[in-house]
């Protein structure tokens, strides 16, 4: 079986950028996202550096099925796992009674669902390849999130999840790291109906140095990495704050756009 990395939500954004990131330092690549076109161009750019194109799988990892159609089609190509890279999620914004639960429960099928079904799925494979699992969060995981809640206890679970994992996976020689970016200009604030203010701009890192760090973070073996030093000061602030204060002051910092916007 072929060793190969793993990455979800590839075709834009940071996932796009971890996979470059990857493929730079010589890992064979299997690419999953829903826009196939875009995977299709990813893996052609790729090639032509002289890497391995990467295979691409078109798939919703919303649906119950992702997972097992993923192993099923990596058994029938004779590849398997060294590292795992959860990046596929998004956002909503709003107040969580006002948006739909549909989208909401969406969120968690790919957020979390999906997230934690590829991490567990092949634990044998990471560990034959002295290998690992890279899920990104988000410094929204340290804080509650009144207008976006949903969206944040999903950023929240992952953390805690990928700490646990980090200790369990350990004895077995797999690396698990979480990645917690601060905000990044991708797709991501558009679909999720996000605007920030002046002072969270602030804190914004382009996609590509986010995935440099995230690799960097993930073969170093570490537990957290939070990107960008202005995210690690405010993430070491939030921790001395009380929540109460936190919950009147993070909707300042997140604004929806109005309507028509």
């Amino acid at each position: 079986m072929n060793p190969v990395a793993l990455i979800t939500g590839a075709s834009a954004g940071i996932g796009m950028e971890l996979a470059r990131v990857f493929a730079a330092h010589g890992h064979e690549l299997v690419l999953v996202a829903r826009r196939v076109d875009r995977l299709a161009a990813l893996a052609e750019e790729i090639a032509a550096t002289g890497r391995p194109r990467p295979t691409i799988l078109a798939l919703d990892l919303e649906q119950r099925d992702a997972a097992s159609h993923i192993a099923a089609e990596l058994a029938t190509r004779e590849l398997e796992p060294a590292f795992v890279v959860n990046n596929a999620g998004f956002g909503l914004s709003g107040p969580a009674a006002a948006l739909s639960r549909d989208e909401q429960l969406g969120m968690i099928d790919l957020n979390v669902r999906a997230l934690t079904e590829l991490s567990l799925a092949f634990v044998d494979s990471l560990a034959r390849n002295r290998g690992g699992i890279l899920n990104v969060a988000s410094v929204a995981a340290f804080l509650p999130g009144p207008g976006a809640a949903v969206y944040y206890a999903s950023k929240a679970f992952v953390l805690s999840f990928s700490e646990a994992l980090h200790r369990e996976l350990a004895g077995r020689g797999i690396r698990v790291t979480a990645l917690c970016p601060g905000p990044v200009p991708t797709e991501f604030q558009a679909r999720a109906g996000m605007r920030l203010d002046r002072a969270a701009a602030l804190l914004t890192l382009p996609a590509d140095k986010v995935a440099e760090i995230g690799y960097r973070g993930l073969m170093a073996g570490r537990r957290v990495v939070v990107a960008g030093f202005g995210n690690k000061i405010a993430v070491f602030l939030v921790r001395l704050m009380p929540h109460a204060l936190l919950l009147r002051l993070i909707p300042r910092g997140m604004r929806t756009p109005r309507s028509g916007s």
